[in-house]
């Protein structure tokens, strides 16, 4: 079964029709621009182009703790006023039980550590207005 995520609200609803209990694991990333840059992409980066994405907090909730992107966006200021891409996979539980915290807790750990080393294959990113979006 093929499902089309276009924005975060399709995910969430995606993953609110699956057979088993699951957890959104999410790393919300902001963009920083390394010590060694060259003008030209500082010039960018001022511009609101280019930068490195880096790990700045994570956070995991039920799709039924998620009423939408938006309350999403709202609560996320709460802990991280700025914030650039997020991103998120979904994590399974099984015989009707949800993943376990530990589950959860290493699935994060690895999430941020892929987010750390561009190894994004096997997360959705979204921007700040919660379109899925292609990372170059």
């Amino acid at each position: 079964m093929t499902i089309n995520i276009a924005n975060f609200d399709d995910l969430l609803q995606a993953a609110r029709q699956q057979a088993q209990p699951q957890r959104l694991l999410m790393v919300f990333t902001s963009a920083e621009l390394p010590d060694d840059c060259t003008p030209q992409q500082r010039q960018e980066f001022e511009a609101g182009h280019g930068g490195a994405l880096v790990p700045a907090m994570y956070a995991d909730k039920a799709p039924d703790e998620i009423q939408s992107f938006a309350a999403l966006k709202l609560e996320s200021g709460q802990f991280q006023s700025q914030w650039h891409v997020v991103f998120v996979a979904s994590l399974s539980g099984a015989n009707n039980t949800p993943p376990s915290s530990s589950d959860v807790e290493q699935t994060l750990e690895r999430m941020v550590e892929s987010v750390k080393l561009g190894a994004l294959d096997n997360m959705v990113a979204f921007d700040t207005s919660g379109n899925a979006i292609m990372l170059e």
